[in-house]
């Protein structure tokens, strides 16, 4: 079986947001901790070289594939900040609807977001609180 490739880090979340070279990015990236923080109940760790990630679930699947991931988790990537959600969460389409402008490649997890200002913060809170529920309810069931 295949190791998994995003693990949790010890690099230090700070350091990992003061090379990011857009200042806005950055402003950001420090909101997005706060609110992320403040749903999950914890810290900002580093999952890989550029993920930022909030507690931690394990996952198996029938294929026999397991691991460990961030309950929620983004990352402040050069084009945009990439928000990592459950794929499936229940009102995902209702809540994406009234989310502001992002992009979504496809359907799955991942939503992409060029500045926070463009979003609605309520509303992307509780896309967050609505993905998390879910991963907790089918991985810690």
């Amino acid at each position: 079986m295949a190791k998994n490739k995003t693990t949790e880090t010890e690099v230090s979340v700070d350091d990992f947001i003061s090379d990011i070279p857009d200042e806005r990015k950055r402003a950001d990236s420090y909101k997005m901790i706060a609110m992320c923080k403040e749903v999950t109940g914890f810290d900002a760790k580093m999952w890989g070289p550029s993920i930022i990630g909030f507690g931690t679930y394990h996952y198996k699947y029938e294929s026999g594939h397991e691991g460990d991931m961030p309950i929620a988790a983004f990352s402040p990537r050069k084009d945009a900040i990439s928000i990592y959600l459950c794929s499936g969460f229940k009102r995902r389409q209702e809540l994406s609807a009234q989310l502001g402008k992002y992009k979504d490649k496809g359907g799955r997890g991942c939503i992409y977001i060029k500045k926070l200002d463009d979003v609605n913060m309520d509303i992307l809170k509780e896309m967050y609180i609505a993905s998390m529920k879910q991963v907790l309810e089918e991985f810690r069931g």
